[in-house]
């Protein structure tokens, strides 16, 4: 039996539509209800089939009518713009130090596709949101930071190792999606000297001595990348708080991470003029996002320097099972705080399985209950890599329908499209209703 997705996105909406396609469309008119503009019209209907040339094909429209009495042996769609949920920050992805190495491997012209398909609202999926990273992370070419390594004064401080490719990446980038991408920074681990192992690898703490030069290192970063013509526009504090990785690491309790927010990160950016730059806490997977957010959250002097939270997806590990109502209680408990997927991506890099449904499902199902949950924005991972040389195990997905013009660094994969709908319909700085 063949497994079938549907997709119904609404391009319009009034107070309710029925799917019988014999109904007769209603004249055409625009309500005003609150701060929504309501047009009657259409719903698209968009279909996936295993094993079938569907991949999120437009299969049909149904036309909207005005609001009835459906019989319980009908199917309806009910849509009331009276209830509005939050406004959409945008979607995009990380734009790494292994991804701007890549993208600089590619000939110009398969360049400019290649940001045509992810930043172009009108010939691609028009991403609007990105996020890179404060010096190296697992996904660099080499450990680095911005300061020669014992200066705790930050006399040193340049970030002359990003103008090779990072740098000249985000900015095509940026051109690509009008001049216009909401952009937020992580770091992965202070600098060795700062942390309690000695090192940026495996886990270690920052040592208390060092709270406020951290906390300068941020400001540096951002007014030195807004200095190159990059706006920053957030910031998480600690990527994976709680993991001690093989990689870049540093781990904060859900206390020390509020006691570095509120006595020194958010001081030190209102102090340095960036007071306007929107912090998130956490940035780590839905498991422990609750409690996290409750110790910060819950003390008014962190709290104000909070703009919300960020979260993975990788609590799946232990029974496969995604935590998505950890989300939910997060958005109902702290409705004035924000809600921000920082990352996802598909694990274990396996060529056979790529064009397994199953992996652009996770997306889907992931997507769809992170914004019925109040999420604002949804970053997926590494926007672009080499399956080649990146030793990893994780894996490349560019835009399903580009996959022949940039075919020295792509695999086929339903991902892209999942994410490219989903972008589409959810217009940036448009409140879902």
């Amino acid at each position: 039996m063949k497994k079938i997705a549907l997709f119904i996105l609404l391009t319009v909406t009034f107070f309710g539509c029925d799917q019988k396609k014999e109904s007769v469309q209603p004249e055409s008119k625009s309500v005003k209800e609150g701060s929504v503009k309501i047009n009657k019209g259409s719903v698209k209907i968009y279909t996936t089939a295993q094993n079938t040339d569907l991949k999120l094909t437009l299969t049909d429209s149904i036309k909207l009518n005005n609001y009835r009495q459906p019989l319980e042996t009908e199917n309806s769609i009910v849509v009331d713009p009276g209830k509005q949920f939050q406004t959409i920050l945008g979607i995009g992805a990380a734009l790494t130090d292994a991804s701007a190495e890549t993208f600089a491997k590619l000939p110009k012209d398969q360049q400019q596709k290649f940001l045509e398909a992810y930043y172009s609202p009108e010939k691609g999926i028009g991403y609007t949101l990105a996020r890179t990273t404060i010096h190296s992370c697992d996904f660099s070419s080499e450990s680095y930071t911005y300061i020669d390594e014992g200066d705790g004064k930050l006399e040193t401080f340049n970030i002359e190792h990003d103008r090779k490719f990072r740098i000249p990446f985000i900015k095509q980038a940026l051109e690509a999606a009008g001049g216009e991408l909401t952009m937020y920074v992580s770091p992965w681990s202070p600098p060795a000297f700062m942390k309690t192992n000695e090192s940026m690898l495996k886990g270690g703490k920052l040592k208390p001595e060092y709270f406020q030069p951290w906390a300068n290192y941020y400001s540096k970063f951002i007014k030195a990348y807004e200095k190159e013509g990059i706006p920053i526009w957030g910031l998480t504090i600690q990527n994976e708080p709680m993991a001690t990785q093989i990689w870049e690491s540093c781990i904060y309790t859900a206390q020390e991470e509020r006691d570095f927010l509120k006595n020194y990160l958010g001081p030190t950016l209102e102090k340095d003029g960036l007071g306007d730059k929107n912090i998130i806490v956490w940035d780590h997977n839905r498991d422990l996002h609750y409690q996290r957010v409750n110790v910060i959250f819950n003390d008014p002097e962190a709290s104000k320097y909070a703009w919300g939270s960020g979260f993975h997806w990788y609590e799946d590990w232990k029974d496969g099972t995604p935590m998505f109502d950890n989300t939910k209680r997060v958005n109902e408990a702290y409705p004035d705080k924000k809600l921000l997927f920082t990352e996802g991506t598909n694990e274990k890099y396996d060529l056979d399985r790529i064009t397994d449904p199953v992996l652009a499902e996770r997306y889907g199902r992931s997507m769809i209950n992170d914004f019925n949950n109040g999420t604002v924005g949804w970053t997926d991972w590494n926007i672009l890599l080499d399956q080649n040389e990146v030793q990893t195990t994780l894996v490349i997905f560019v835009l399903h329908r580009y996959t022949e013009i940039l075919k020295q660094v792509s695999l086929p994969s339903q991902i892209p499209i999942i994410i490219s709908v989903i972008s589409q319909n959810l217009s940036v700085r448009v409140q879902r209703g």
